[in-house]
């Protein structure tokens, strides 16, 4: 199995209304990849993360093996999430994978 975990900082300028509604659209794209991406076992968002917090959203995804993880980086499925309800809304993105027994 492998460990897909990614955060993102949002863009500066949004309103509270805006933050909150581009936030709810990446919970609900990325977590909507389940089902739509082969071998993604698991995929959850969060949003409201402590203050201390240097990134204002992570994804923690998990997947049947290193193949699906290959397969999932370019599935039309998580291209279209990433193009329509990330990268236009974040200025910054951390990623870790693992291997997990």
């Amino acid at each position: 199995m492998v460990k897909h975990m990614v955060m993102w900082k949002l863009k500066e300028g949004f309103s509270d209304e805006e933050r909150a509604a581009i936030l709810q659209g990446m919970k609900e794209g990325l977590e909507g990849m389940v089902g739509g991406v082969p071998g993604l076992l698991s995929a959850k968002v969060y949003t409201e993360l402590m203050p201390s917090s240097t990134v204002d959203v992570m994804l923690e995804c998990e997947l049947e093996s290193p193949e699906a993880m290959k397969n999932y980086v370019g599935h039309p499925v998580h291209v279209a999430v990433a193009d329509e309800k990330v990268r236009p809304f974040t200025c910054s993105r951390t990623c870790v994978n693992r291997v997990v027994d």
